[in-house]
């Protein structure tokens, strides 16, 4: 048995590619869509009250660069004026900033699953692009200088967080014949016998790898988690590749060492974001930076469908809906 509900969506693809994937159940009548975002100005040209599952937008570069998210003021706002909702369904992994806005009796959910991958592949893009030194080949230009370079395989990789996408970068560097390590909060042996050392390890660890690939989230915790000490502690020549948070490194320790020229940065996350134009970062040839795109591709793109199309389901024949994230409240 299955009710009716309404799914509200902040963008125009996302409604369009939601409405081709569950047609039959729009034609029904089991399912209406709305295009509907608590940001923007004309928000009240469709009813809130009637909104069961509520697709809440990304945060947009000027809300990261300031701080100030426009969805958390207006669900923290209004959240006793959405009777219905019973689920928020976040577009990203994390859901900084949302804690104690969603209404009343609501579950929050993040997109755990779409991500990862598509995140992970951007990882070892940059990881190879660092080690085969492909940005100062393309400064060079005509000039025919056929250098030899450390290269990936073979060589030693640290891990540095190991939830989903940690994991999904293990997987993609498989084909690599490297060494890998896994740091994460609190260590642990996996099934496999793996082991996965504590964040307290660290230090000790660093001097061993010729890469990391930080995936961690922002948190308290993490905030200028990777500072002097531990960017002194990476060998010459090595290559941080950070896909997390850019507060997990902290910014006058990474510009400090990115100055030196001693180790080599791929960054697809800056604090803040977006990078100013003028910050020196842009310009040191030991530092790679793309605009936070780890998880913007095509694939993401189907697996947030797939995501959004079941959580419609599940909620229309009364299952409990994925990736909820438990958050305090006010």
């Amino acid at each position: 048995m299955t009710r009716s509900i309404v799914m509200s969506l902040p963008y125009d693809y996302l409604y369009d590619a939601v409405a081709e994937r569950l047609a039959p159940r729009t034609a029904s009548g089991e399912l209406r869509l709305l295009k509907w975002s608590p940001k923007y100005p004309d928000a009240s040209a469709a009813d809130p009250a009637e909104i069961d599952l509520l697709v809440i937008p990304y945060h947009t570069t000027q809300e990261k660069t300031t701080g100030q998210y426009v969805s958390t003021q207006v669900l923290r706002r209004t959240r006793e004026l959405y009777p219905s909702v019973s689920v928020v369904q976040a577009l990203s992994i994390g859901v900084e900033g949302l804690e104690g806005c969603v209404p009343t009796g609501a579950v929050l959910c993040n997109s755990r699953g779409v991500m990862e991958l598509p995140t992970a592949e951007l990882a070892v893009t940059l990881l190879l692009a660092a080690t085969r030194e492909l940005p100062g080949f393309v400064r060079t230009g005509a000039r025919w200088d056929n250098h030899r370079t450390a290269g990936l395989v073979g060589s030693r990789v640290l891990l540095l967080g190991y939830g989903g996408v940690g994991s999904a970068v293990e997987q993609l560097l498989t084909g690599f014949s490297v060494e890998i390590a896994r740091v994460a909060h609190h260590g642990r042996d996996l099934a496999d016998g793996t082991r996965v050392h504590a964040i307290e390890e660290l230090v000790d660890l660093l001097p061993h790898y010729d890469a990391v690939v930080c995936s961690l989230p922002e948190t308290e915790f993490t905030h200028g988690l990777l500072d002097r000490t531990h960017l002194a502690a990476m060998p010459d020549g090595a290559v941080l590749v950070n896909i997390g948070r850019g507060s997990v490194v902290d910014a006058s320790a990474l510009h400090e060492e990115a100055r030196s020229g001693r180790l080599e940065f791929a960054l697809d996350v800056t604090d803040p974001e977006p990078l100013p134009a003028d910050d020196l970062l842009w310009q040191l040839p030991n530092v790679f930076i793309t605009p936070h795109v780890g998880g913007n591709t095509a694939a993401s793109l189907r697996f947030q469908v797939d995501l959004l199309a079941e959580q419609a389901v599940r909620l229309m024949e009364g299952r409990d809906a994925k990736n909820s994230v438990p958050l305090a409240t006010d």
